[in-house]
């Protein structure tokens, strides 16, 4: 018997959240960095690809493929290491074999035989999610990007659209990033769990999450009930 659903809609972050795009970026730096004979720190990439990346998408709109080659130029440079704009695609290449955490295959398919809705916010281009999505064994009913809406979360404007497509259907968003999804959905007044994989702290000041999960385990346990 299934317990009564307190949302009819979820909404996810696709690459940190379902996706470890950490390891997928920090492997595909580590192969292009060995191509030409070099060595890098991936926990260095990461933590300056994570500082470059929202820099690049809050500049004028460009296609995702074009913002991963601009962050891998960028990263690169810090890292003392010229790259060329023609030798860039290499995150963009490899995003399709990036692979799901663990746990996401089970939540997922949890949650969708628990009756809810499930649907993508994701800051990629249509072709990189389709890609992406052959990873993950549900079928979402609502995919947003980055493509479609023509920009970069943390802008509202991906949860506008889903606002849109919801109606007055009760949503819940989940999300890794309390930048680029944790904020800006509850500066609109959206529900939203925060799947703290790596036990962060909130920014100072910020509106709390609904709730705290630190995987999608939980978030399935509390959603469609334990072992579920």
């Amino acid at each position: 018997m299934l317990m009564a659903r307190p949302y009819e809609v979820l909404t996810f972050d696709c690459y940190g959240t379902l996706i470890d795009w950490e390891r997928g970026i920090g492997e595909a730096f580590a192969r292009a960095a060995a191509a030409r004979g070099r060595e890098v720190d991936r926990q260095r990439v990461l933590a300056l690809y994570a500082e470059v990346e929202p820099q690049v998408q809050a500049e004028a709109y460009r296609p995702y493929r074009e913002v991963l080659a601009e962050a891998a130029v960028r990263v690169a440079a810090r890292l003392g290491w010229t790259l060329p704009h023609g030798e860039a695609g290499f995150l963009a290449d490899s995003l399709p074999a990036w692979p799901p955490f663990p746990d996401t295959a089970p939540a997922l398919q949890r949650l969708a035989r628990a009756g809810y809705r499930l649907g993508i916010l994701s800051n990629v281009d249509d072709d990189l999610l389709a890609a992406t999505l052959r990873h993950l064994p549900v079928r979402f009913d609502l995919l947003v990007t980055a493509q479609q809406v023509r920009a970069y979360k943390p802008a509202p404007t991906h949860f506008e659209a889903a606002r849109r497509w919801v109606g007055d259907r009760a949503w819940l968003h989940v999300a890794q990033s309390a930048f680029h999804d944790v904020a800006p959905a509850r500066r609109l007044g959206i529900p939203v769990v925060w799947v703290n994989r790596k036990g962060e702290r909130l920014p100072d000041g910020s509106a709390p999450p609904e709730r705290e999960v630190r995987t999608l385990t939980e978030l399935a346990d509390w959603l469609a009930g334990e072992g579920g």
